[in-house]
C-alpha cells in the first residue's frame, strides 16, 4: 500500500513539474510537438531512474560512510552529467532522428532540476532503494504525463485562432497554469 501511495502522490498529487515546479525548462522547450515530448519523456525517465539508483548508493555507501554528506549536491550533479552523456551516446547510435529532434534540450537534461530534485528528495524522504526507485519511476511518469498533455494542447492551440498578443509563450504559460490548476484537483487523493 505504501508503494501505491508513493506512486499516486508522485504522478498526480505532487507532480514534479506542475506542483513542485522542477523541470520547467524542458517542459516549456520540448512541448511544441508530441513526438519530441515522448522522446524527452523517455530520456528523462531513463536518466531519472538510473540517477536515483546511483545517487542513493553513492549517498549511503560513500558520502554517509566517510562523513562527506556535505558533498551531496556536487556529487549528484556529476553523476547526472555522466548519465546524460551516456544517454546522448545511446540516442545518437540508436535513434538519430530523435537525437536531432531533441537538439539542445538533450544536454539540458544535465541541468534539469527535476532529476536532481528527485535524487535529493529520495534521500530527504529517507526512502529505501525500492521506494526510491518507485518514487523516481512515478515522478518520471508524472513528468511525462504533464509534458505530453501540454504538448498535445500546444499542438491543438497552433490550429486555433489565438489573439496576436497571446501567441507563442504567453498562451503556453497560461495553458501551463490551467494544467497545474487541473492537477490540483487530485490533492485530496493521498
Amino acid at each position: 500500500m505504501n508503494y501505491l501511495v508513493i506512486a499516486i502522490s508522485a504522478i498526480l498529487v505532487n507532480n514534479i513539474v506542475l506542483m513542485k515546479f522542477l523541470g520547467i525548462c524542458p517542459f516549456l522547450g520540448v512541448s511544441k510537438r508530441i513526438s519530441t515530448a515522448v522522446g524527452m519523456t523517455g530520456a528523462v525517465a531513463f536518466v531519472m531512474v538510473l540517477a536515483t539508483i546511483v545517487t542513493y548508493l553513492v549517498q549511503n555507501y560513500v558520502l554517509n560512510k566517510f562523513g562527506l554528506a556535505y558533498l551531496q549536491t556536487i556529487a549528484f550533479i556529476l553523476i547526472i552529467a555522466a548519465l546524460v552523456q551516456l544517454v546522448e551516446i545511446i540516442l545518437k547510435k540508436v535513434s538519430p532522428p530523435l537525437y536531432q529532434a531533441l537538439g539542445i534540450f538533450l544536454p539540458l537534461i544535465t541541468t534539469n532540476c527535476a532529476i536532481l530534485g528527485v535524487a535529493i528528495l529520495t534521500i530527504q524522504k529517507e526512502f529505501n532503494l525500492v521506494e526510491g526507485v518507485i518514487y523516481a519511476v512515478s515522478n518520471a511518469i508524472g513528468f511525462g504525463l504533464a509534458l505530453i498533455l501540454f504538448a498535445g494542447i500546444r499542438e491543438h492551440l497552433d490550429l486555433q485562432n489565438v489573439p496576436k498578443g497571446l501567441k507563442g509563450t504567453p498562451i503556453a504559460l497560461i495553458t501551463a497554469g490551467i494544467l497545474a490548476m487541473a492537477f490540483m484537483g487530485f490533492s485530496g487523493l493521498v
